[in-house]
Formats: structure tokens, C-alpha cells, sequence
């Protein structure tokens, strides 16, 4: 039996000058946030998008604060790839964990790994672990940032730039919806950013150990994104804003 193909970083047929237009528009839209608003947070995953993200940021010197959930499951790869960014960028990146009480209580209420029993018990992981800490980060912000793109997964094909979080009451932007996965590995190649080392190993898109796996050659690419459940339930709620 041959071994499986999995997903490996996609060639880029961008010219150089195709690049530089989509990279100054991406640092147009960054200036512009921090125009409008005196308090902007990222929240990064140290995903391929938010690297991308991360270095315009940083090349521009925006006043843009830098945070990152903590859940407690992550692989060591990302937890050690915050350290490494830091150091690289000169930034600080906060860590926000989830309270060891909501954590204890989902554990007793469904088992450590209760996520795969279903919809609903992966609802109350990310509630207690990304959800609940997301809204504290958030805290007196004005506004906040994220790397979803349209093209990642079904649920997001009507992202716009901007829109607002009704839930937590402040406005949201997608700086690269409308970016495409080779736009995203173009950036990263050209200008020398940060990856995290799973990209390397198959892994397109990178949450949770538990919850990840690698994607095969033509699956898409949030596929190994709790797997066990439907394509409809590749969101942890995060990006939920009623």
C-alpha cells in the first residue's frame, strides 16, 4: 500500500510586481485601522496568515498589540514558535489562558477528550478554551484583528475587509480576505517570514493537537480541522459575532 500524499506549501505564480501591489494594500488597510482606532489587538495563531500579518505589522511599526490563546492543547511546536516570534520580531506576544475552573468543569462535565463525542461537547472545549479567554483578551479594545480569508473554508467565502463583532461590541478586520493560499506563501517567501514548523510536515491549517491532523493532497485545507465531525462544524465559534 503507498503512503499518503499530504498537503505540501503551494508554488506561487504572482509576479514580483503583482506581489508588491497586494503587499501595499495589505499595509494601506493596517495604516488605516490604526488611523481610526487608538487600541487594536491581533490576535495570532502563528498560523501562515498570521505571520504574514504579523510581519507587516512589525514592518510598519504600527501600534498594534499582539496576543495569542494559550488554550493548553496546543502542539509544543506552536508554543515554542511564540518565543521564536518574539525574539525575531522584538515583540511582546500575550499569552491568555483559560480559567482552570471552566477548564475543570468541561472536564467533568464531558472527559478530557470529550470533543469527539460530538458538535456539542467541541462547542463547550473551545467555549471554555478559546471563546471565554478571546472575550477577555478583547477587553476595552476598539477594534481587532484576524487572518480568516475567503477562500479557506465554506463558511467564510462572504468575509468582508471589515464588519462588526456584535458580540463583543467593537469592529473586526480581515486584512487578507481577499488573499489566496499562494498569496499567502508568495509574502512568506519573499519577504523571509516565520513559519511554523507543521506547515513543513503537512499541515495547513494548525489549532489544537487533538484537533488537528494532517490534510491530504486535494482535501481541503481545514479538512484535518476536527475531522470526526461535518464540513459545516470546521469553526470553533470564534469568528461567531452574534
Amino acid at each position: 500500500m503507498n503512503a499518503p500524499q499530504f498537503w505540501t506549501i503551494p508554488p506561487s505564480e504572482l509576479s514580483p510586481s503583482q506581489l508588491a501591489i497586494k503587499t501595499q494594500a495589505l499595509q494601506e488597510r493596517l495604516v488605516s485601522i490604526c488611523d481610526q482606532f487608538d487600541d487594536v489587538r491581533f490576535a495570532t495563531s502563528l498560523a501562515a496568515e498570521d505571520m504574514v500579518i504579523t510581519d507587516a505589522i512589525t514592518q510598519a511599526k504600527l501600534p498594534i498589540q499582539f496576543f495569542t490563546l494559550a488554550t493548553g492543547r496546543l502542539h509544543q511546536e506552536t508554543v515554542d514558535l511564540v518565543k521564536t516570534t518574539e525574539d525575531h520580531y522584538q515583540i511582546s506576544i500575550t499569552k491568555v489562558y483559560p480559567e482552570e475552573s471552566d477548564v475543570q468543569s468541561y472536564i467533568d462535565q464531558y472527559g478530557i477528550n470529550g470533543f469527539y463525542d460530538g458538535e456539542e461537547a467541541k462547542k463547550a472545549c473551545c467555549g471554555a478554551r478559546k471563546i471565554k479567554p478571546l472575550n477577555t483578551a478583547l477587553q476595552g479594545a476598539k477594534a481587532w484583528l484576524s487572518g480568516q480569508r475567503r477562500e479557506q473554508s465554506t463558511t467564510r467565502t462572504e468575509l468582508n475587509f471589515a464588519e462588526h463583532d456584535d458580540a463583543r461590541g467593537i469592529e473586526k478586520f480581515n486584512p487578507l480576505f481577499d488573499w489566496t493560499e499562494a498569496d499567502v506563501w508568495a509574502y512568506i517567501k519573499q519577504e523571509n517570514v516565520l513559519i511554523h514548523p507543521l506547515h513543513l510536515k503537512g499541515y495547513p491549517s494548525i489549532g489544537c493537537e487533538p484537533c488537528t491532523r494532517q490534510v491530504k493532497q486535494g482535501e481541503d485545507i481545514r479538512a484535518g480541522r476536527w475531522w470526526w465531525l461535518q464540513s459545516d462544524s470546521k469553526e470553533c465559534g470564534l469568528h461567531i459575532n452574534r
